[in-house]
């Protein structure tokens, strides 16, 4: 029986190997860690409707609660800047008749909580917020904090957001109740009774290059030289890739091929997953 040559074997396997080492490669490229997108929380969703189990949570000493306070996030400021939480019975004086713990998840066995404060009309003025830290916009330092940080805070002011504009029912305009540790809320209303769930919304973001050039763009009220990637929300009955096209199209005039995706990251302005691509210009 005639052999197969070696060098072919060998050169097969070669082959393969490249190909296994430039998955590899694509692989870590789109693992590699955005901002807001590694809390490390276990967000432990089969415990949330266990009333008992997140009373103990709150009851213990290490628990941390994050406020929020109109869309801004508690943190410490300065050159390194971190983020602020308070003690589960110095939240519970601040909480009115509206406001709720919501449960976030647990990291490194410390329970973390988020509560919206947007009810106090100036926090400076709150003592058991006076030196902790203060409310600042979360886009303003949030390539500065730690990664968990970041992603905490960001979670943190996204459900708060949702839980701000779903007070009312979306069917039937009834009251809506706060369930499952704040990642619930059900309509009061007995003949309706419908369950509302937090919800984000699809946004693509797409480096678009020719050559070595990079196509960006800038708002009129941004300071002076300060460029962005293009970007825009998903329409209804679109895919990604269509809207990548559709968003360069609008705002460039210019036509792209070879969409291909990168990598996504929870986008909390105001509740936002945003996915990226690159993508080609081919005019």
């Amino acid at each position: 029986m005639e052999k197969e040559p070696v060098v072919g074997t060998v050169r097969e396997h070669l082959n393969r190997t490249i190909a296994d080492h430039a998955r590899l490669c694509q692989f870590s490229l789109m693992r590699r860690p955005n901002y807001y997108d590694q809390s490390g929380l276990d967000r432990m969703s089969e415990r949330r409707s266990d009333a008992a189990w997140i009373e103990r949570l709150l009851a213990a000493g290490e628990t941390r609660i994050m406020p929020v306070w109109r869309a801004r996030n508690f943190v410490v400021s300065g050159t390194a800047p971190r983020a602020a939480h308070l003690a589960a019975e110095v939240a519970a004086t601040l909480v009115d008749g509206d406001g709720h713990l919501v449960f976030l998840g647990i990291k490194d066995g410390i329970a973390h909580f988020s509560v919206d404060l947007s009810h106090i009309e100036n926090p400076a003025e709150v003592p058991a917020l006076a030196g902790r830290g203060k409310f600042v916009e979360l886009r303003s330092v949030g390539a500065l904090l730690s990664r968990d940080e970041g992603s905490i805070l960001a979670y943190a002011r996204a459900l708060a957001h949702w839980h701000r504009h779903h007070r009312f029912c979306g069917k039937c305009g009834a009251p809506t109740a706060m369930r499952e540790s704040g990642h619930l809320r059900v309509c009061t209303d007995s003949a309706c009774g419908a369950h509302h769930f937090p919800r984000t919304d699809p946004a693509v973001i797409m480096l678009v290059s020719r050559g070595d050039r990079a196509l960006l763009g800038r708002k009129p009220e941004w300071v002076k030289d300060m460029y962005s990637a293009l970007a825009g929300f998903v329409e209804p009955g679109e895919s990604l890739e269509a809207a990548v096209a559709r968003e360069v199209m609008e705002e460039t005039g210019v036509v792209v091929s070879n969409v291909r995706y990168q990598s996504s990251q929870p986008w909390p302005f105001p509740a936002s997953l945003m996915l990226g691509f690159y993508a080609d210009a081919i005019s």
